[in-house]
């Protein structure tokens, strides 16, 4: 976290954003722990330049490693300025409260926000002595106890005996990510998620030509991605339960769609089938290869 002499915050992270959100995600984990308008924050990520170090995003560590690094960065940010609200009000370190982005003197209305001590901070003359001038501060976290995040994904499809088509119908999904920064990148993700889980399922093959091996479906001209008229309307609902394996009390969200819709939806069709005697059908159950498992059952 690097405040400038005007008040304002860069976030300098080392995960890597490709959509997810991260910049309102941290922008929020910061406004709410220091009490700053997010407009008055940027983020800086991918640049090798200015990001010393990080791994960047795989398995849905962001909120999790990221998220619990920038709120360590923000308590060393409350222990140097209230090092230097201290001698700004004058008053003792003990005295003095962090809340709502104020430094404030216990038991009065005395007070000096965040953004105020920042500018301070960049000015030696003003700062306690031995501590040095610049409002930035760096904070890491690595992960001792890996999250469970965990949900249910209930579906409901309807299989055309006739062309082998499957629809889904009815899609609920109940998540637990643990506590739930933004309500809408969640659901979001999980959406995301769920498309490309069913896309596997029931569209997505790789074909080659039986006597040379070319490859068929090299191309989105040739190979199946799902798109918006594939599905049904998702209901989703969280049921978070607070994780102590980081202090955000967070759990991975990313993968949780994909994960629930693969068996979910290969056992709705797999139930569908049953009434053919149908007990196993490979993935994905595209409309040709249902329509083939119809085939074949019946002349048994």
């Amino acid at each position: 976290i690097r405040f400038d002499p005007t008040g304002t915050v860069t976030i300098l992270a080392g995960t890597k954003d490709q959509g997810q959100g991260h910049d309102t995600m941290y922008k929020q984990l910061l406004s709410d722990k220091l009490g700053i308008d997010t407009d008055d924050v940027r983020l800086v990520d991918g640049d090798t330049d200015k990001v010393s170090y990080g791994l960047g995003t795989f398995g849905s560590r962001s909120a999790i490693i990221g998220g619990s690094a920038l709120h360590l960065a923000a308590d060393k940010i409350i222990e140097k300025g209230t090092k230097i609200a201290a001698q700004v009000l004058e008053a003792a370190e003990a005295d003095i409260a962090f809340e709502d982005g104020q430094f404030k003197i216990a038991g009065t209305d005395r007070s000096i926000d965040v953004q105020e001590i920042a500018k301070i901070a960049y000015n030696p003359k003003q700062m306690p002595k031995g501590i040095e001038p610049g409002f930035a501060e760096i904070g890491t976290f690595s992960l001792e106890q890996t999250t469970f995040p965990n949900g249910c994904h209930g579906v409901e499809v309807e299989i055309d005996e006739d062309t082998g088509n499957t629809e889904l119908i009815r899609y609920y999904v109940v998540d637990d990510v643990g506590n739930v920064i933004n309500p809408l990148m969640l659901k979001g993700q999980i959406y995301g998620g769920v498309a490309q889980g069913v896309g596997q399922a029931l569209m997505e093959d790789i074909a080659f030509d039986a006597d040379s091996g070319q490859l068929l479906s090299g191309s989105f001209m040739d190979y199946t991605m799902p798109r918006a008229d594939d599905f049904c309307a998702m209901k989703v609902e969280s049921n978070p339960v607070v994780t102590e394996a980081n202090p955000l009390g967070v759990k991975g969200a990313g993968e949780a769609g994909c994960v629930g819709a693969l068996p979910a939806v290969m056992s709705a069709v797999t139930d569908a089938l049953s009434v053919y005697g149908i007990d196993y059908i490979e993935m994905p159950a595209t409309a040709e290869r249902v329509w083939q498992a119809i085939q074949d059952a019946k002349a048994a």
